[in-house]
């Protein structure tokens, strides 16, 4: 049977309401999307997954979708975006899983072995590479590198992004979903002014001089603009306003991953770099690393088939 976009199956979890979509049977593998992302991101993985004899389920995560969004921004810190995880799967009368992560749901996927690592059974980072906790404060050490425009320093401000991204989800939905349009090399020739990743003066130019191809068809874009038209951005921006507390709370926590554990890389992904996942071995001792050509952010629509056909290889000669 084939997922029902429309018709997700809902769960009690920590204080909220979760919107879950499954398909197959077998060792559950659970899909964490990123920012702006939906479980439906996922669309090409989950069939494919449990045509290969796995249990695949995607949650739309706190702040997104069809699931609730708290107000308070603490209530989007690591320790309620990971509880949310544990508790769907009680839920769901699942012991443990392999937790796949893209881009955001990458960071949640990485901590879930250091907060609760009974519940994992294996990690798959997509693009987002493990990273050991910084030296100071994360916020600070990204204004410092990039200044106030730089977009994880603007969405500090409550409220500001969120207006900006919301007046017009469909343009901010295009600005984010493109195609590579151009390689790590070439971005990194380019001026200062134009390497401060300032997301939101983008959105605010002519959609014309935007760099890359719109990734989406009509459809996937429409489901996507439908969903942050009803819910606007500031769950998932939300999430970016806890990097500081996380950093705090996270203080003192073994930094190390005890599960098998693989992690794919996209070649041109400006900012989830594969350089940043060089030396994860570290603290990721059983680790199997891939490379995916001319792939840029959005790795789960740029190139599934390459995608699936590792993380399926992975997950069958490790759980099969």
């Amino acid at each position: 049977m084939s997922v029902n976009w429309k018709s997700p199956r809902y769960v009690e979890t920590n204080g909220i309401r979760m919107a879950v979509f499954e398909q197959g049977q077998g060792i559950p593998v659970i899909m964490c999307h990123g920012f702006p992302e939906l479980a439906y991101a996922w669309r090409h993985q989950i069939p494919a997954i449990a045509a290969a004899g796995f249990r695949a389920i995607a949650p739309d995560q706190r702040g997104y979708g069809n699931t609730d969004q708290p107000q308070a921004i603490e209530s989007y810190d690591i320790h309620h975006l990971t509880g949310d995880l544990v508790g769907m799967l009680d839920a769901l009368e699942i012991e443990k899983a392999v937790f796949v992560g893209h881009d955001w749901g990458g960071a949640i996927t990485w901590a879930m072995p250091l907060l609760h690592p009974t519940r994992v059974a294996g990690v798959i980072g997509v693009n987002t590479p493990f990273l050991p906790r910084a030296p100071m404060d994360p916020i600070a050490l990204m204004r410092a590198a990039y200044g106030e425009d730089m977009y994880i320093v603007y969405f500090q401000k409550p409220g500001v992004a969120d207006k900006a991204l919301a007046a017009d989800p469909g343009k901010t939905l295009r600005l984010f979903y493109r195609r590579t349009g151009m390689t790590i090399a070439e971005f990194d020739k380019r001026p200062a002014e134009e390497r401060n990743l300032a997301l939101v003066h983008a959105l605010q130019s002519d959609e014309g001089l935007w760099p890359g191809e719109p990734l989406h068809t009509q459809d996937e874009h429409e489901f996507f603009v439908n969903a942050f038209t009803r819910t606007g951005f500031t769950g998932g921006i939300n999430w970016y306003r806890n990097f500081t507390r996380n950093w705090h709370s996270m203080e003192g926590v073994t930094q190390k991953v005890d599960c098998p554990a693989l992690m794919v890389m996209a070649e041109n992904d400006i900012v989830l770099r594969p350089s940043l996942a060089d030396g994860m071995e570290v603290f990721v001792p059983d680790l199997e690393k891939h490379l995916i050509k001319n792939c840029g952010h959005w790795t789960q629509t740029e190139k599934p088939d390459e995608l699936n056909r590792v993380m399926i290889d992975w997950l069958k000669r490790r759980f099969g």
